[in-house]
């Protein structure tokens, strides 16, 4: 089987922390439980500020399909205004290797 991860990285609206996006998240990490294909998601802020989101799924379309969703399905989503969209780099890779 195949996968790929959904990568973003981006920088928060002025004032808020990491821990104000992960709780602006709770509608969004409901949506991705409940989307064909979802593996799990981790979160990552470095010491820059920089937010990483990453999200594992079957198959590269799977991530598409959910990230479509988060635009509109979950357009009024919290997390949105959380986010400086400027900054906003988003792809959908697929995984060439895994070690365990």
């Amino acid at each position: 089987m195949s996968e790929a991860l959904e990568m973003t990285t981006f920088r928060l609206v002025a004032g808020l922390t990491g821990a104000d996006f992960v709780a602006a998240n709770e509608d969004i990490n409901t949506y991705l439980r409940r989307q064909p294909g979802f593996r799990w998601r981790r979160i990552t802020e470095a010491d820059d500020g920089l937010i990483t989101d990453i999200v594992a799924w079957d198959s590269a379309s799977d991530g598409r399909r959910s990230a479509a969703g988060i635009m509109t399905e979950m357009a009024d989503s919290p997390v949105h205004a959380t986010i400086d969209q400027a900054t906003v780099d988003f792809r959908i890779v697929p995984v060439v290797q895994h070690i365990t």
